[in-house]
């Protein structure tokens, strides 16, 4: 029993091997065909841009720009103390 778990465990890792470099070998394919399908001069319109015949619209679009935490707080405090230090106490 001893002797056959190594030789299990070598065919599961040479069987596994070949799947993978099969696998690898795909992809590595299909990234050669992705440049063929990008050569195309295709466009492609969203159907939210067509009206009910099929045709383009002409209206302008509204756009909306969320802004995020990663920008700075606008400036336009009037506040005298602008730093981030505590207020003072009374005296």
């Amino acid at each position: 029993m001893s002797q056959i778990i190594p030789i299990l465990y070598g065919v599961c890792f040479v069987l596994l091997l070949v799947q993978a470099i099969r696998l690898m070998g795909r992809g590595f394919s299909a990234t050669g065909n992705r440049r063929d399908r990008t050569s195309s001069k295709s466009v492609t319109i969203h159907p939210e841009l067509l009206d009910q015949e099929g045709n383009l619209l002409e209206d302008e679009l509204l756009t909306v720009r969320f802004t995020g935490d990663n920008e700075p707080p606008p400036t336009t405090s009037t506040d005298p103390q602008s730093d981030d230090s505590p207020p003072l106490a009374p005296r």
